[in-house]
């Protein structure tokens, strides 16, 4: 008489090991060729951008009776890289004080609320006022892939009077349109 027993489960690991063991044993031993190639895509896109950033504040310096008749001179200037190609375009506003226009830009007094004439350029011969779409001129251009310098211009207009003592300030805000 033959007596047969239960064997325990196998656990789900030993079941598969023992499956491929079993499989292992069944191939034949054959020479595959070596060495075995396939390619992979590698890919990357690179969308229009651009970053900017402003440099050191356009200070017209400490002014004398001579504002009066002479208008006082700077410049500034800030960086931008754009993506190789991309074309952009470049405009200010007209600053922070209230009844600022791009075509009429105005500093402010801190103390005595008081206001100076001033103009920013896109050339150095301080002729064409830089603005944005309401006035004035947009500056153009197409990124390289590397930071490029832009320069203001800029003049504190003579007021035909002296200003009160005081220190005038705008905020100019840039923006760069890609």
């Amino acid at each position: 008489m033959i007596k047969i027993r239960a064997l325990p489960a196998l656990s789900a690991c030993a079941a598969l090991a023992a499956t491929f063991a079993a499989g292992v044993a069944s191939f034949s031993a054959e020479a595959g060729t070596s060495p075995q190639s396939s390619t992979f895509l590698v890919s990357l896109t690179v969308h229009d951008d651009c970053t900017i950033s402003a440099g050191n504040a356009l200070n017209f310096g400490t002014a004398t009776s001579s504002l009066i008749n002479t208008a006082i001179n700077g410049t500034t200037t800030f960086t931008v890289t754009c993506t190789n190609t991309t074309l952009y375009h470049m405009s200010l506003d007209a600053g922070s004080t209230t009844g600022s226009t791009v075509t009429n830009r105005l500093l402010l007094g801190g103390a005595t609320g008081a206001t100076v004439p001033y103009q920013l350029y896109t050339d150095n011969t301080y002729t064409a006022v830089w603005g944005d779409s309401t006035g004035g001129s947009i500056i153009d251009g197409h990124g390289t892939g590397q930071a490029q310098t832009i320069t203001v211009n800029g003049k504190a207009l003579s007021t035909g009077s002296m200003p009160a003592p005081d220190t005038y300030t705008s905020t100019e805000t840039v923006t760069i349109t890609f």
